[in-house]
């Protein structure tokens, strides 16, 4: 079974791809999506989108595991942060009967 794990966020998105084969694990990739903090916001989502389509196109995960959000403080952090992994979970749900 080959997993794609994601840590979003809308500055770095860090995500690894695993196989799981015989109770072993193997990294097979591992990474980040990084956008310019001085693109606009709508079109560092918009790379997120795209780079990450690219990232299962070319590793064809059979299951996608996104990480859940904890902040404590800054609300604006935590919105665009939701914002960016919104997008993550478009991409997840829009693969899903092409690889997942």
């Amino acid at each position: 079974m080959r997993i794609l794990g994601i840590d979003p966020g809308y500055g770095i998105t860090g995500y690894s791809v695993i196989d799981y084969i015989g109770n072993k694990f193997k990294l097979i990739t591992s990474g980040a999506i990084k956008t310019d903090a001085k693109m606009s916001f709508p079109l560092r989502l918009s790379e997120i989108y795209t780079d990450l389509n690219t990232i299962i196109d070319n590793y064809h995960p059979d299951s996608i595991s996104v990480e859940e959000l904890f902040f404590n403080n800054n609300a604006k952090t935590a919105i665009n942060v939701a914002q960016a992994r919104g997008v993550i979970l478009v991409v997840r749900l829009s693969k899903r009967n092409t690889y997942i």
